[in-house]
């Protein structure tokens, strides 16, 4: 709907918000998995606001908006004239709750789709009628209006939105809420989007909906997916290349775009928590579906369930031809040599690296060549001009051919509430590391923060995005700046090496036929924890129903990983991570020499490989080589990444550690992770054939071929 047409028809709309126009609510919403469903008609009403009255500003809701948009129009088939999109000034409570009214409920007819979403403040509001009860509520654009009875606010109760939402007379309806509504008295490191509680009164108007909403037989639920799970998580804003986003709709959108569409909630919010967790945050989103208005009082903190058996709206039946992409075709230059492209389904810790010459295959086989890029936009050159089939706007793009810079820092940023001296001294200590460099927090994408301890002030430690002190990165009480950062020098050494084979993942575009499966394999309680799959290899995510969101597995759990190789070539394996002391560890295959005169035989390290067609288990399932998780209680990270040529220069970089008898356990510390991540990185380019065919500077850049190598990242919360 045009934005001239609903503001001709706004004055008309506001009237029948009142109690003599109840009738337009429609009973019957029923929970469905089917959102992108062939249906007469799908409707979405995006909100997105950045700049508020009297409010610090937020970052990336536009962004948002704009994310959710062309998800909606290239992947699920919406027409644009169908999308309202309401952004800054705009969304006020009466436009929401009116364009509510009039893009959506007058309508949406039986079997339509329709997807609502919100990205902005929430905050805690009380009810005149429940004094005692705070409810979470949604902060439009004039949500506090200070020319007004400044005791009168004109929030949307999440409780007023989710009848809104089951009052849709179609039982195709999905919401995306990426805001949360605890404000904690200090916050470290990404932006929040929520405000501190508030004890003001809300709009009579909004009152007197609720009152008529809880009138309505509402019996059927839709799906809503929330960015946080717990009362006091909070949703965050990222900064990335050139934009900002709602970490949730940037991992949910990214989502949607690569995988092929999961079965079921969980599956998806699992892989979006991963996400989440490698861009600084420990938010769990969640389906608010059978969270009562009861349970999200401020006294009653929510308990957020999705259903196992239901589906995620967003994804649930594409058509079988459609099996992900990393981007679309979004405009073609009148030479019709260069074309524009979106690119929002690249992993967000590969888009700020993903350089020029990189390349992308159309659905014709032919590929575009990466010229340039700015945010999430990038132009490309086709590489054979005299096609018969020239590129198409609204075309699938997916990735071919990945190139990476080599200069690759780990990037520090350093917190504002620092005194200048503190932070002239950082900056000086910093820049005695190679590999590591330093800006200001908030002005540029970052991996860390450095900052003060809240609890101890006089104490500096390193931080995640998400403002959590990372495990033996703090220094002693009273110790200057400069100290603490030299104490770091070993844990930067690791932090950049993790950093360095994330940018390997690409779970979602590689072409090896491939699945992982990690497992506890205690004789209590075995159980599968995760299990990941080269989509584009096989139809459907059937393997991996029985992933969950935040993973968890007790200390004292025996663990493994099956790998099963379904290509029709050998493949090599190399596994990486970080434990839950966030040190460096790596799985190693160790061999005794058969020789028969040697009284002292030295064990030896050796490829991992998986012939084509079989299953291989690590570590071996026998006492001598057990994977036993022990404490502390924190998140643990691993990287498996195979590849169709041996790891001849990481192995080596392995073997020049030196290892000590007493370390040769099957996975065991990495003393030196760097060396090893950035063999393992030529390890990846060497075994890419294009890199020859390519105009690249191999001594500047990586290059990865999709055809070559397979990279899955596995988290999970140790307790």
């Amino acid at each position: 709907m045009k934005r001239r047409r609903f503001l001709h028809r706004i004055g008309s709309i506001l009237a029948v918000l009142g109690v003599t126009e109840a009738e337009w609510l429609t009973l019957g919403n029923r929970y469905y998995q089917a959102l992108a469903q062939p249906s007469p008609r799908k409707l979405a009403l995006l909100i997105g606001i950045n700049q508020y009255p009297h409010i610090p500003a937020l970052s990336g809701c536009l962004t948002d908006v704009e994310l959710q948009r062309e998800l909606l129009i290239h992947r699920f088939g919406f027409q644009g004239s169908d999308i309202l999109t309401l952004t800054e000034e705009q969304a006020s409570r009466e436009f929401i709750e009116a364009a509510f009214l009039d893009h959506l409920s007058k309508q949406a007819k039986p079997g339509d789709v329709v997807v609502f979403h919100f990205s902005g403040y929430g905050s805690r509001a009380k009810l005149e009628t429940s004094p005692d009860t705070i409810q979470n509520a949604l902060v439009p654009a004039n949500g506090s209006n200070k020319s007004q009875d400044e005791k009168i606010v004109n929030y949307i109760l999440e409780e007023t939105l989710l009848l809104l939402l089951r009052s849709l007379p179609t039982d195709q309806v999905t919401a995306v809420l990426d805001t949360s509504y605890y404000a904690p008295s200090t916050v470290l490191g990404l932006k929040i989007r929520a405000l501190q509680e508030s004890v003001a009164k809300l709009a009579a108007e909004e009152l007197d909906l609720l009152k008529q909403l809880k009138t309505q037989k509402l019996p059927s639920t839709p799906i809503v997916l929330a960015a946080t799970s717990e009362s006091k998580q909070s949703a965050r804003e990222g900064l990335f290349s050139g934009f900002s986003a709602g970490l949730f709709t940037y991992a949910l959108t990214q989502y949607l775009w690569e995988f092929t569409p999961a079965s079921t909630i969980q599956v998806a919010l699992s892989h979006v928590e991963n996400s989440l967790s490698k861009l600084g945050s420990k938010q769990q989103p969640r389906d608010l579906e059978n969270l009562s208005p009861k349970r999200r009082a401020l006294n009653s903190p929510p308990t957020l369930v999705g259903k196992g058996a239901g589906g995620l709206g967003f994804a649930s039946s594409f058509p079988d031809s459609i099996i992900g992409a990393e981007g679309v075709v979004s405009a073609i230059e009148e030479d019709g040599k260069t074309v524009h492209l979106w690119l929002a389904g690249l992993p967000p810790q590969v888009l700020l690296y993903y350089g020029v010459n990189s390349r992308f295959s159309l659905a014709t086989t032919e590929q575009l060549v990466l010229r340039s890029r700015t945010g999430l936009t990038a132009k490309a050159q086709i590489s054979k001009i005299d096609s018969t089939t020239p590129p198409q706007v609204g075309q699938l793009v997916q990735e071919a051919v990945r190139v990476l810079p080599r200069n690759i820092n780990l990037t520090i940023a350093l917190d504002t509430g620092l005194e200048r001296i503190e932070r002239v001294d950082a900056t000086s200590a910093f820049a005695g590391f190679s590999h590591v460099s330093t800006v200001v927090a908030g002005e540029k994408p970052a991996d860390y923060i450095f900052a003060k301890l809240q609890e101890i002030p006089s104490r500096y430690g390193l931080f995640s995005l998400g403002g959590e002190l990372i495990p033996n990165a703090s220094g002693e009480v009273g110790e200057a700046v400069k100290l603490t950062v030299q104490r770091l020098a070993p844990k930067l050494s690791t932090l950049l090496a993790a950093k360095l084979w994330r940018l390997t993942e690409n779970q979602g575009s590689s072409r090896l036929a491939l699945k992982a499966t990690l497992e506890i394999i205690s004789d209590i309680s075995p159980r599968v924890v995760m299990q990941r799959e080269t989509i584009r290899t096989f139809k459907t995510e059937t393997s991996i129903k029985k992933s969950a969101p935040t993973p968890i597995v007790p200390i004292g759990s025996r663990m493994q990983y099956r790998v099963e190789n379904h290509s029709d070539r050998p493949v090599y394996l190399i596994l990486l991570g970080l434990n839950n002391n966030h040190t460096a560890i790596a799985f190693y295959s160790w061999e005794t020499p058969q020789e028969p005169n040697t009284a002292d035989t030295k064990p030896l390290l050796k490829e991992v490989v998986i012939p084509p067609g079989e299953t291989l288990t690590l570590p071996q399932t026998n006492a001598a080589s057990e994977w036993v998780i022990s404490g502390p209680a924190f998140f643990y990270e691993q990287q498996l990444i195979v590849s169709t040529a041996p790891f001849s220069e990481t192995l080596a970089a392995f073997k020049a550690a030196n290892y000590s008898t007493a370390e040769q356990g099957p996975i065991g510390l990495l003393l030196n992770s760097l060396d090893v991540a950035q063999d393992l990185l030529q390890d990846l380019h060497n075994a890419s054939a294009l890199k020859t065919e390519m105009n690249v500077t191999a001594a500047d850049s990586y290059i990865f071929d999709v055809n070559s190598w397979a990279s899955f990242s596995f988290s999970f919360q140790v307790i």
